[in-house]
């Protein structure tokens, strides 16, 4: 997996700034566009379980970033001052995570979409995201987890 370098030490500085847990996984930006996010997060001493596996925290650390990067690089990619926070999540666990994980979301035309009518109607909207967990050094292509997250925004006051 390739590195986005100066995006990926502006998370970190975001985790270091807003919330340590972010930093604590050590998350790798490779792709934040304006139609996907993919995050790698490597399976090490602090990232995993009992069991030699992706700690469950981390997961969701991972998949919290996948939906949450992109969502902010649509809103500030807009004038507005917009709030975001994600509403609940839902996860389904096919197969263990005993390798470096990549999370990829793909729901920046969705995001796009759910701002428009922020800024239309001035009230809360949601919209479910869908992220994806996979190894590809151990099982290539193969999902081994999903996240759905709603994401819920509504125009700063």
């Amino acid at each position: 997996m390739t590195v986005n370098w100066r995006k990926t030490l502006r998370v970190w500085y975001f985790g270091l700034t807003k919330i340590p847990m972010i930093l604590f996984v050590r998350p790798r930006v490779s792709v934040l566009n304006a139609d996907r996010c993919v995050i790698g997060i490597s399976l090490r001493r602090r990232t995993q379980n009992h069991l030699k596996s992706l700690y469950f925290g981390t997961l969701a650390v991972g998949a919290d970033l996948a939906g949450g990067l992109l969502a902010m690089e649509k809103i500030a990619s807009t004038p507005h001052r917009i709030s975001l926070v994600f509403k609940d999540v839902q996860a389904n666990f096919l197969k263990r995570v005993d390798g470096d994980a990549v999370f990829s979301c793909v729901g920046g035309a969705k995001i796009a979409t759910l701002i428009d009518e922020v800024v239309t109607t001035g009230e809360r909207q949601q919209v479910t995201l869908t992220i994806t967990v996979s190894s590809p050094e151990r099982y290539g292509d193969e999902v081994l987890a999903e996240f759905a997250l709603t994401l819920s925004l509504k125009l700063k006051s």
